[in-house]
This record gives structure tokens, sequence and C-alpha cells, in this order.
């Protein structure tokens, strides 16, 4: 939930329950000043009855209040009643409080007593009369503001939005942002809450651009410093195989060396891949081509080892970039080249699926487990390391980079077992890619 509905519920929440108080509170002085105010009209109609003459032995009164209801007595004797049913004259004691709420003809009373000489006088009226009174004025009262509530939640609501503009104008800042931009937030601001917020960004910006700077280019930089010896050495030991001088640790050294150029390349490599360098210049790209070509390219390696190889599918355009779908598809096709057996078989699918673009390839080699399926994505991390059954040396950088350029691509990569018992890559390019 966001800030300004949380607010703003927490808000109306609170008005609710401070009316909901105030409607408590009301109620009750209410209901006091209508006992009060119905006490006194009580009172005054037994003053006026107990005044009233008697003309033989009844008692003339005209009333307009029906709900008031009234006995009067001579020496202990009825002789008047209005509304109440006829009782057995009232002992002594009982007139000794004046007001009392009992129960008369089935309902709860509220009745005052007046004694005069010999006379006395009783006047009764619901109670119900009195809570229907009060609740009628509370809810006059209250009733426009209960209406008003819904306003309130728009005005707080709109309160809250122009008080968190600062914080929404700061987001959407950062969101649009690019990975590699690190420059301090200049924004002036007023608000005291905000101010430590940007302060806090911009150092913190700095600090991760150091960060950044150090890891990106240090790798790269080792790497390139690294070439002109190993070329050296790689010459040499090739011009001392030239003098016949072959022995194991020759051998050992020169193999030493490839690998440690293929580390090189696939550290280069992985320095240039990040996304703000590439998709600035993405274009149309043809991916059955640009299989095509890496198939080409890799055949010698297929056809050493007997592979069958397969590319099927319709082609579909992308917008990328030449170079890192080649590396992309290289790294992946190497791989299953690496580890499938002598005479396995490596199948290439490119399908359409939903609006989705998928580059599928499977292979019949060993595959891996499910722990490890997203542990090879890890730098330098390879399946069984170097004692790996298929003796393919290797660098462990390979998917580490297939990772990065689906990342450029902001599509998706899925690992799975392949039908023909080995491993199934598939690279989903999202459709916001395809030109279609």
């Amino acid at each position: 939930m966001s800030i300004q509905k949380r607010l703003t519920l927490l808000i109306l929440s609170m008005v609710v329950l401070t009316c909901f108080l105030a409607f408590t509170k009301g109620y009750r002085e209410s209901m006091e000043q209508a006992q009060h105010l119905l006490d006194n009209e009580l009172k005054t109609l037994a003053h006026v009855l107990i005044e009233q003459p008697i003309h033989g032995s009844t008692v003339t009164l005209s009333s307009d209040l029906p709900d008031l209801m009234f006995q009067v007595w001579l020496d202990q004797r009825l002789i008047s009643s209005s509304a109440l049913l006829k009782t057995k004259p009232l002992e002594q004691k009982q007139w000794q409080k004046e007001l009392s709420v009992e129960n008369f003809a089935g309902q709860r009373m509220r009745v005052y007593r007046l004694q005069v000489g010999n006379k006395h006088v009783l006047v009764a009226e619901p109670l119900s009369k009195r809570f229907a009174l009060t609740e009628s004025v509370i809810l006059s009262a209250m009733t426009p503001l209960l209406w008003s509530v819904p306003l309130l939640a728009i005005l707080i609501s709109l309160f809250v939005k122009q008080g968190l503009k600062p914080l929404t104008r700061l987001s959407r800042q950062l969101q649009q942002r690019q990975a590699n931009d690190f420059t301090a937030i200049d924004w002036q601001v007023t608000a005291a809450e905000v101010k430590p917020v940007i302060s806090r960004l911009n150092d913190l910006f700095k600090r991760v651009e150091s960060a950044y700077l150090r890891e990106r280019f240090f790798a790269s930089d080792a790497a390139h410093e690294l070439r002109t010896p190993l070329s050296s050495l790689k010459i040499n030991v090739h011009n001392l195989q030239g003098q016949g001088i072959d022995s194991v640790e020759l051998q050992a050294m020169a193999k030493g060396i490839d690998k440690l150029s293929n580390i090189v390349e696939q550290m280069l490599i992985l320095g240039r891949t990040y996304p703000e360098q590439w998709q600035a210049q993405f274009n149309p790209q043809s991916v059955l081509q640009v299989s095509q070509q890496v198939v080409a390219q890799l055949y010698d390696q297929i056809d050493n080892k007997g592979h069958t190889i397969s590319l099927e599918g319709e082609d579909f355009i992308i917008a990328g970039d030449e170079f890192t779908l080649t590396t992309l598809f290289s790294n992946l096709l190497s791989n299953a080249i690496k580890y499938t057996p002598a005479n396995g078989h490596i199948m290439i699918r490119l399908l359409q699926q939903g609006g989705q673009c998928l580059w599928q390839i499977d292979d019949s080699g060993p595959g891996i487990d499910d722990s490890q399926k997203q542990r090879i994505f890890n730098r330098f991390y390879r399946v069984g390391g170097d004692k790996h059954a298929s003796s393919e040396q290797g660098a462990g950088l390979g998917m580490a980079i297939v990772e990065h350029i689906v990342g450029i691509y902001n599509g998706k990569i899925n690992l799975s077992d392949s039908p023909f018992g080995g491993l199934r890559v598939e690279v989903m390019f999202m459709q916001g890619n395809a030109d279609e």
C-alpha cells in the first residue's frame, strides 16, 4: 500500500473515531439535558393538575400531550386518570419519592409524584419518548457530518498527495535514471523531511560510483594488460615446439597458456557487456541469420566430435546488436559442444509462442542437477570443476556472460532437462523487442 493511501486511511479513521467519540459524548449530554427538560415538564403538569378544581369526582384537563399520563388521587381515592389504567389506591410510602423510574401499563416510565394536603398527583411519561427525542437531536446534528465523510476523504487524499509531491517527484527522477548515472540530484527543496533524503542519496551515489568504476575497469584493465605477455609466452612456446622440443612440461605449459588466454578473452567480453553500452545502438537483427553464422563458426568443433546438429523454426526479428547476440548464442552452443559426448545430438529451435520469441538449444549430454542450475551463472563456477567427466577446460565465465547479455535484452533464461537426456537452455526475448 502506498504512503498516500495509508495516510489517507489513517487520517480518515482518526476523523471517524473522533466523530464517534463526539457522538457518544453528545448523546450523553443530550440525554441529560432532555432528562432535565422533560422532568420539568412533568413537574409543571403535576402542579397544573394539583391546582385544577374538582367538579364532583372528576378533574377536567385538556392536554395536547398524549404521551403524558397522569392520575389524581383524593384521600387515596382515584378520582381521575388519563391513559393510565386504574389501579388500587397507593400506599402512603409510595409517594415519598418525587421522581423515579417504574413500570406502568407495560412500559418503562419516568414518574413524578406531587402531594398537597390530601390530594396526590402522579404524572408519567414513557422513557422511549426521551430516547427517541435524544436520538433525533443527535442524528440531526451528526447526519450532515456523516454525509461529509466522503468529501472529507477526497480532500484528505488531495492534501496528502500534495504534501507527498516532493517524494513522488524524487521517485520519478530516480526511476528515469540510467543504471550508470551517479550524478548528484540537483534539486532545491524546502521540505525538511526530503532534504536529508536527497543529501544521503547524493552521498550514496558518490560511494557507489567509486565502487562501480573500480569493479568495472579493474577486471577489464587487468585482462587487457595480460594479453601482451600471454601472446609472448605463446609465441615462445610455439618456437620451442618448432625447434623439436616437445616435452610433457611444454605441452602442459601450452595448455595452461591457452586456458589463461581464454580466461582473459572472457573477462574482456564480460567487461564490455553492460546494458547502457549496447541498448543505444540496437537495430533490427535476424535471429536465424545470427544463429546460422554461429553454427558455421563452430562447425569444425561440431565435426571433430561427430555431432549431429539441426536448426529448426521460423526466423524472427528483434531489436539487438550482432556482437552481443553472436556472443550469447556462441557461448551456449560451445557449452553444448563441449559437454555432449562424441556422436551426440544438438538441436537449436526458434519458436514464437504467445507473442514471445524463444531461442532454444537441446543437447544429449549428461545434463546437470537442479541444485546446480542456478549456480552455473556465478562467475568462475563450473559443474564438477576441472574434474568434469567431459575433461573439457573452461574458465567458468561463459554462463555469467550469457546472463549479462540476456539482461541487456531484458529477457529471461530458463534451464530444464532436454528430451535428448541433456540440458535444455531457453532464452526468451521480451515481446517489446520483437519486430512483429
